[in-house]
């Protein structure tokens, strides 16, 4: 019978990465995220509190594990920020903290996610010292560019992913999987109360031109919305998506938060409705992550023999 395969959750946020390789029956064995609200979120669903910064932390406290996870601080890199890279004084150094622990460690795999601005930021310099640090460390790199839409998700959110694996054979070819397509209208909720915004912010920003923004939905909208963002909560009319609710325009409800995100409806948020918008802006669509852990698991169970 193959042993247990463990990994560790680094730049944890809310746990939907963690999630998504549970469902894989593998084992977190460590956590790790700065944030005092995403940690109440983690501990209210995992009933664990994950570590607090991770630049504090020695390797020597961190477990032994068959694969690193994490989806380190994207702010640094996305196409709404400013696109320091690894410029940034405190975020975009983040990364080397990743390249500290699997030097120390030598795990058999890797996942991490970020977003698509990685790839341009500093004219593809940030996304190359990537590549190179992590292959110097003698990992086989995969990079996937991949869209929650194409994984039963109503909505369009393209991120990245970098998977490496410590073999000097096989090479990891991940499948997209051939999933039939959900939209929006499946989850929209009625007469849903405390999502409500003022008449003022409807009729004098949201509606200020005739220019077909913001995306509004009901229960009749077959699409896939925009990417829900961690600033959702600002009312932006150029990014958000907002529903038609009998009669009357109000912000995304939990629920289709979670719909979106491909969380379970059982996913616990003990805190506000605003840190709530920022925690699953944050966070993975977790079906993604899901279909790429099933298939490391099998990779490594196939090709290599200390599992």
């Amino acid at each position: 019978m193959k042993k247990e395969i463990t990994f560790i959750d680094l730049f944890a946020g809310i746990g939907g990465i963690r999630l998504a390789f549970e469902r894989n029956s593998m084992r977190c064995v460590f956590s790790s995220e700065w944030d005092k609200f995403a940690q109440q979120t983690y501990f209210e669903n995992f009933k664990e509190m994950p570590k607090g910064d991770i630049t504090k932390i020695s390797t020597d406290d961190i477990p032994n594990h068959n694969i690193l996870t994490g989806g380190f601080p994207c702010q640094p890199f996305s196409s709404i920020g400013k696109r320091q890279g690894f410029s940034h004084k405190t975020q975009g150094n983040l990364f080397f903290e990743i390249v500290r622990i699997l030097k120390a460690k030598e795990p058999r795999a890797f996942m991490l996610e970020n977003v698509l601005g990685i790839k341009t930021i500093n004219n593809g310099e940030t996304f190359k010292a990537i590549m190179e640090e992590l292959r110097a460390l003698g990992y086989k790199v995969t990079f996937l560019e991949l869209d929650s839409k194409d994984y039963g998700v109503p909505q369009k959110r393209v991120r990245v992913y970098f998977v490496g694996f410590l073999t000097k054979t096989a090479s990891f070819n991940y499948i997209e999987p051939e999933i039939k397509p959900e939209f929006i209208s499946k989850f929209i909720e009625k007469d849903i109360k405390g999502y409500d915004m003022s008449d003022s912010i409807i009729n004098n920003y949201l509606f200020k031109k005739d220019d077909g923004r913001p995306e509004i939905v009901d229960e009749n909208s077959d699409i896939q919305v925009k990417t829900l963002v961690s600033t959702y909560h600002k009312i932006q009319r150029l990014t958000g998506t907002f529903v038609r609710d009998t009669g009357r325009i109000r912000l995304l409800s939990e629920n289709e938060c979670k719909a979106i995100m491909g969380f379970p409806k059982d996913f616990k948020f003990p805190v506000s409705r605003t840190q709530m918008y920022r925690q699953m802006g944050n966070s993975v669509a977790v079906p993604v992550v899901e279909d790429i852990a099933k298939q490391m698991k099998e990779f490594l169970i196939a090709n290599d023999k200390s599992i």
